[in-house]
């Protein structure tokens, strides 16, 4: 029987999920009624706001309406996941915009920045709330190491994606590998996510050895790029003089940084994976 639990938006937790929702309808508000840019970083930015307000809006009425007890998942795992990713993101998007999109005299971008700095504040409040609820430790995947680092492989591999350009790579087959392995890997994490989410895994058999075994794949695929990427896309291509802000050759940075970073997180999913079923399961 579905029964409308208002007492839900009482909650400290309630509170902040409300002040989300209108800090990042504030954000996206102020930066549409600029203009539209054409750059991805703007549009991820845009997108960043609008899929915070979307998803919290959605939390707050599946809990009000009580719907969220019938889903097929932990929705305390769904909930503090998302509370994580949407600070990630919400955290690089107040570091973007104002990077890029703001100047001395451009007011409501410096307040669209602002907002979305509380954003990422908000959100990371929420995090911390979710996980001192009194209902016990939290057991879902995504809020453990694992799906915590699973997330963080989707969304370095999301901010590579924002940064490339098709002229970057299209006449470079070494170049097109490095987009294939961020494609193939990001792909295939979003899959063991939606799998593990789904509470599927048990009808497959040995699924965390085969995730054993697709961490350290994708940790030596990561490896290549990080040697391929800098080396094809930076040779006899120096930094142009007046190359300002949105540049093209400082993209080729991001995805290099990005893909470090990346390369690092599936090698620690890799070693703490293998400890977690091998040696953790013995003891």
């Amino acid at each position: 029987m579905i029964h409308l639990d208002v007492h839900s938006l009482t909650q400290p937790v309630g509170i902040v999920r409300l002040m989300a929702i209108i800090f990042t309808c504030i954000s996206f508000s102020l930066v549409a009624s600029v203009g539209y840019f054409p750059s991805s970083f703007w549009a991820w930015c845009m997108f960043t706001w609008c899929f915070c307000f979307f998803f919290t809006l959605l939390i707050v009425i599946l809990e009000v309406t009580t719907l969220s007890t019938k889903l097929p998942f932990a929705w305390d795992d769904f909930t503090t996941a998302f509370a994580l990713l949407a600070s990630l993101m919400c955290l690089t998007a107040c570091v973007i915009y104002p990077t890029f999109f703001t100047c001395n005299i451009c007011y409501r971008q410096i307040g669209a920045s602002l907002v979305a700095c509380a954003c990422s504040v908000l959100y990371v409040l929420e995090v911390s709330l979710t996980r001192r609820r009194p209902s016990g430790q939290i057991r879902g995947f995504l809020t453990t190491w694992p799906g915590i680092m699973k997330m963080l492989e989707t969304f370095f591999a999301c901010l590579i994606f924002t940064s490339l350009e098709k002229s970057q790579y299209a006449n470079t087959p070494e170049l097109q590998w490095c987009v294939a392995v961020y494609s193939l890997c990001f792909i295939l994490a979003m899959l063991i996510i939606l799998l593990t989410v789904g509470q599927v895994t048990s009808l497959l058999p040995f699924f965390e050895k085969i995730v054993i075994v697709y961490d350290i794949l994708a940790a030596v695929m990561y490896m290549t790029a990080m040697v391929i990427w800098p080396l094809y896309s930076f040779r006899n291509n120096r930094r142009p003089i007046h190359c300002g802000y949105l540049c093209s050759w400082d993209k080729l940075g991001m995805v290099t940084f990005m893909t470090i970073l990346n390369f690092c997180v599936y090698i620690v999913d890799s070693v703490y994976s293998i400890w977690l079923v091998f040696c953790f399961s013995r003891e």
